[in-house]
């Protein structure tokens, strides 16, 4: 799934893929907001964590669940 990160005072937000559900970044994310003195911690599908001062948080979005298929097949 991506996962878009908008960052207070930075100019472009942070995009990674994680494994993780859709349900378990949304718990992830709001503990971090519930305690602004917390990071946000995700962890990326090659295993690099990705850590953001809660404080800094400007929005979270969730891609799909699922990547969609590209190219010219037979359906």
């Amino acid at each position: 799934m991506e996962v878009k990160i908008g960052v207070k005072g930075a100019p472009r937000e942070l995009v990674l893929d994680t494994e993780q559900a859709a349900d378990d970044v949304t718990a992830v994310v709001r503990a971090a907001a519930a305690d602004p003195t917390s990071l946000l911690e995700l962890v990326d599908t090659r295993g690099r964590r990705i850590l953001v001062p809660a404080d800094k948080l400007a929005y979270v979005e969730l891609g799909e669940q699922e990547s969609r298929k590209v190219g010219f097949a037979a359906m």
